[in-house]
């Protein structure tokens, strides 16, 4: 079983490519959980948004979040994110949003990062 698992350098490649062997246990999970929920794609999302942010989940939770959101068809825009954080500062105080928004940060130039990495790597390959 642990033969078909990525290696460190396949998962963090699956993660900028949506590598369905470093997806697909993360999309079941969100798929059982989102059929089980009862909310729309959208509100969905907006709750993991949320908890993400009152959790001070790392960079790599949102980027996968955000992958996820993809897979659902839902579009997660600077927006979107903006209005939850707005809506749920009151309650898990504005150092978590802070930390939020600058793990969105990071998630985002991590992404980048990522995706120059492994055009160097194919680069190296060709």
């Amino acid at each position: 079983m642990a033969k078909n698992l990525p290696n460190a350098e396949e998962s963090l490649r699956g993660l900028v490519e949506g590598d369905p062997r470093v997806f697909e246990q993360i999309l079941q999970m969100n798929l059982d959980t989102f059929d089980r929920s009862g909310l729309d794609e959208s509100t969905f999302m907006m709750c993991r948004i949320a908890a993400l942010a009152a959790m001070d989940a790392p960079p790599l939770s949102w980027r996968a979040t955000y992958r996820v959101a993809q897979d659902f068809g839902v579009k997660v825009d600077v927006e979107m994110v903006r209005n939850v954080l707005v809506a749920i500062a009151p309650v898990i105080g504005s150092a978590r949003v802070t930390a939020a928004a600058g793990n969105i940060a990071r998630a985002a130039i991590l992404g980048r990062m990522l995706q120059e990495y492994v055009a160097r790597q194919d680069q190296q390959a060709a």
